[in-house]
């Protein structure tokens, strides 16, 4: 039973029950309500299912070997958190690694293969290389590792839509209505992929300030080791206006429709949440105040993707 928990903390399985519930609200809140209009794709719930293991299986493979080779920085960061050399051995954290790794991209094939897409195989493929160079070296860099982790943030989204989207095709509706309905579905799935990228650029951001001691004692060169404190708070607060800025814009969009709803939950969980981490970055000071703040940027990362609910009940 340790062993267990153990290997649930390693592959931080809060992490991954959010990729599987963003994908799931993906489908659920843009997808399934396009059948009723006719429109239909040959990517089906079978596939979707396979498709959010491949993601779950990749992604805790990307923690499992990340934790691997940032060992050493983890004890001066987090102590008595590693699991590492603890409880698991360092040999089987690689086993683990390669085995959700090749189930993730097996998957990923025979999603291709089934629904001749081929594509998925190779872009999943990319993303376990692209997560096993982040834990060996790209995270130690400038911004590099902070933009690639974002952007894999996105891909939650993004693949998600693509396996959809490449397969889309109308059953009987009307033409117009059709292309007006994959617009629509190209639009929002963009604004969800944009936000997601957005929050976890700042969330990173956020996480160098609370590691900085280790990252330092180990020749990292993070944001805030080569920029500074004050120059790091202020590339996260432009994003974080920037988020505010097109949140409020899009609301003001919905609102002409009478989405009053929609309003009423960006402000109480999106915007209000994101100006109170402003003022609180710029006083925060401690490990600990940036951990804080790391932990209610996440919370408003789910409150943003559970805002896809709206859209299913506007649909």
């Amino acid at each position: 039973m340790k062993l267990i928990a153990a290997f649930f903390r390693l592959v931080r399985w809060q992490n991954l029950a959010f990729i599987a519930i963003t994908q799931l609200l993906f489908y659920f809140s843009l997808i399934q309500p396009l059948y009723g209009k006719g429109i239909y794709f040959q990517f089906d719930r079978i596939h979707f299912m396979l498709l959010i293991i491949a993601s779950v299986f990749i992604a805790a493979a990307g923690y499992i070997i990340n934790d691997y080779f940032d060992l050493n920085i983890d004890q001066v960061n987090k102590p008595g958190r590693t699991v590492i050399d603890k409880t698991i051995k360092r040999r089987w954290a690689i086993v683990q690694h390669i085995l959700l790794s090749l189930a993730g991209i097996l998957i990923s094939v025979y999603i291709d293969l089934t629904t001749r897409t081929f594509w998925l195989g190779i872009s999943n493929f990319i993303c376990v290389m692209l997560l096993f160079g982040y834990s060996i070296s790209l995270k130690k860099k400038l911004l590099i590792g902070n933009l690639l982790i974002s952007a894999l943030t996105a891909w939650v989204i993004i693949v998600a839509f693509l396996c959809y989207y490449r397969t889309i095709y109308c059953a009987g509706c009307n033409q117009g209505y059709f292309d007006v309905y994959v617009h629509r579905l190209i639009r929002i799935s963009v604004l969800y992929a944009g936000f997601a990228f957005i929050i976890s650029l700042i969330r990173e951001v956020v996480k160098d300030m609370e590691d900085m001691d280790g990252d330092a004692r180990y020749g990292c060169r993070t944001m805030p080791i080569v920029w500074g404190i004050p120059a790091s708070k202020i590339f996260a607060a432009v994003w974080l206006v920037v988020l505010i800025s097109i949140i409020c814009v899009v609301q003001v969009y919905v609102l002409q429709f009478g989405w009053w709803w929609s309003a009423a939950y960006s402000i109480v969980l999106l915007i209000l949440p994101l100006i109170w981490i402003i003022f609180k970055l710029r006083a925060a000071q401690s490990a600990a105040d940036y951990r804080r703040l790391s932990s209610v940027i996440k919370y408003v990362m789910l409150a943003g993707i559970f805002s896809m609910l709206v859209f299913r009940i506007y649909s």
